[in-house]
């Protein structure tokens, strides 16, 4: 008695590394799997009547005022409970959090809500792969679906995107990597990897006709076209200068629409679907898992507000070349 078949199945399924995600923490680059993610994962494999999570204890740990500015850092014990064919499996775990900004209450609130949210997938990750226990291994040998843009490195280890975010555990380098220990991101390792390969393949590139070489295409002139994705650190800085969208502070963050064009891995949407946001509601709404859903509940035409600081910002910088400026 226990799990199915399909079940177990699942269980022992790989992440999948589209799932992964990744920030910087003191220079590193870490990754991770969201919240929702893991809570849509429990749904699918378990279903959705058949776990609950609870939890056990909550407590704050830290908190800090200056000048108006407030931090609140929390550790949370979650339970999870989980019934399958008659028998009743249990697994407990614990995560920290904090929250930054001007609001006391506010503050409070996030930082509560990461930690239950750590400790939930901290909880999930004992049943396995799919939940991101790969991510809390330190060895080189992950074990996750690649998507297939990710290639192995020169060294024959794959990249290393199974972190969790608490582990700060440097990305290993081969051995002989430039013939010496050199610490970096993995984009940098990829990068790095990709010149010596077009070192090593130099003589059949030389002797290969010049109209072999590989030109860069438009590619949202394709038959399947792949969205433009515009940067213009200018428009940034602009959108950075307004007041945020929900509460009227400043200063801003610039947030980029996720759902306004399709995921690439390391690529952010098109700087011109971003808006301001306060850092308080800028880190509440990625906590979110539906942006959609966020923006309609607030009643803000996100997309609208969008097009027009980019139209703004377009004709202010217009102005200012025609100037002279």
């Amino acid at each position: 008695m226990g799990f199915s078949a399909k079940q177990v199945q699942a269980l022992r399924r790989s992440l999948n590394g589209r799932h992964i995600r990744t920030r910087e923490v003191s220079g590193r680059e870490l990754s991770y799997i969201e919240g929702w993610y893991a809570i849509s994962e429990a749904n699918r494999i378990f279903g959705f009547d058949a776990w609950s999570r609870e939890t056990v204890e909550t407590r704050s740990v830290l908190m800090r005022e200056n000048r108006g500015s407030f931090l609140a850092v929390y550790i949370a014990k979650v339970r999870i409970t989980v019934h399958a064919d008659g028998t009743t499996v249990i697994r407990e775990g614990h995560g920290s959090g904090e929250g930054r900004g001007t609001s006391p209450g506010e503050v409070h609130d996030i930082a509560l809500k990461a930690a239950e949210t750590d400790a939930t997938k901290r909880a999930l990750a004992t049943f396995g792969k799919p939940f991101g226990l790969e991510l809390y291994r330190k060895d080189k040998g992950h074990a996750f679906e690649r998507s297939p843009t990710l290639q192995p490195t020169m060294g024959g280890q794959p990249p290393r995107l199974g972190l969790h975010p608490d582990d700060t555990t440097p990305i290993p380098r081969p051995s002989h990597y430039y013939g010496r220990r050199h610490q970096g991101s993995m984009t940098e390792l990829l990068r790095r990897d990709q010149e010596e390969a077009t070192k090593d393949n130099a003589p059949l590139l030389t002797s290969a006709a010049p109209a072999l070489t590989p030109a860069k295409i438009d590619k949202s002139q394709l038959a399947i076209a792949e969205p433009k994705r515009l940067r213009d650190k200018a428009h940034l800085k602009f959108v950075a200068s307004q007041p945020c969208l929900v509460c009227g502070r400043q200063p801003s963050d610039p947030h980029h629409l996720r759902f306004v064009q399709p995921r690439a891995i390391g690529l952010k949407v098109s700087d011109e679907f971003t808006v301001p946001l306060c850092r308080t509601h800028h880190r509440q709404l990625h906590q979110a898992g539906d942006e959609r859903a966020w923006w309609k509940d607030r009643q803000i035409n996100v997309l609208e507000v969008a097009r027009g600081l980019w139209e703004r910002s377009r004709a202010t910088f217009s102005a200012v070349d025609s100037d002279g400026g």
